[in-house]
C-alpha cells in the first residue's frame, strides 16, 4: 500500500536525532517519506513532459505542484543540487541558490546520506536545471509570508491600556 501524502504534509526541518529525543519521530518519517515521494513525482513529470527537446515546465510544475508544497519541491529541488554539486550541467546560479536553501544533511549508523533517498536522479540534470530556474522565478513571484522581527516587536509601543493603566477597575 502506497501512502498518499498531501501539500499539508508538514516538511520537517531537524535530524532523525533531534526527532528521537523530541519524541517527534512519525513527523520525521512521514516528512522524509513525503520528500521521497515528491522526488519521484518531479522524475514523472519531467518524463511526462520532455519530448522533441523540449520541456514543458509549467506542467511539471501543476503537475507536482498538484500534490506538493512549494516549501516541499524546494526542499528536494535544493537538495538534489547540492548533493550533485560536481556537476557542471547545473547552472551556478542555481547551485549558489541551492545552498541558500537550509537542508538538513545526516547520515545514519551505516554512513548512507538519508538525503540520497531524495534526490532526483533519473532526470537529464540540464533539463532538470531549466525547471530549476524555471521554479526559482515561480518562488520569487508567489506571495511571501514575512515574519515580523523580534526587534521589530520590542520597538513597537506598548498597547495604550497597559502603557497608561486604563481599562484597570478602581476598587476602594
Amino acid at each position: 500500500m502506497t501512502k498518499t501524502f498531501t501539500k499539508d504534509t508538514p516538511l520537517y526541518l531537524h535530524s532523525a536525532a533531534y526527532a528521537r529525543e523530541h519524541e517527534e519521530l512519525p513527523l520525521y518519517r512521514e516528512s522524509y517519506l513525503a520528500n521521497v515521494a515528491c522526488k519521484e513525482a518531479i522524475e514523472k513529470a519531467v518524463s511526462n513532459h520532455y519530448a522533441n527537446n523540449h520541456v514543458d515546465v509549467k506542467a511539471i510544475l501543476e503537475e507536482v505542484g498538484a500534490g506538493f508544497s512549494m516549501e516541499r519541491m524546494k526542499y528536494v529541488l535544493a537538495n538534489t543540487i547540492r548533493e550533485k554539486d560536481w556537476d557542471g550541467r547545473f547552472s551556478r546560479a542555481n547551485k549558489a541558490w541551492a545552498k541558500t536553501v537550509p537542508v538538513v544533511e545526516e547520515t545514519d549508523g551505516w554512513g548512507y546520506k538519508r538525503n540520497s533517498s531524495f534526490v532526483v536522479d533519473r532526470s537529464h540534470p540540464a533539463v532538470l536545471d531549466g525547471f530549476v530556474s524555471h521554479f526559482r522565478k515561480e518562488l520569487e513571484r508567489a506571495p511571501q509570508v514575512k515574519k515580523s522581527s523580534v526587534l521589530n516587536k520590542l520597538k513597537a509601543p506598548l498597547p495604550e491600556t497597559a502603557a497608561s493603566g486604563k481599562g484597570k477597575s478602581q476598587e476602594l
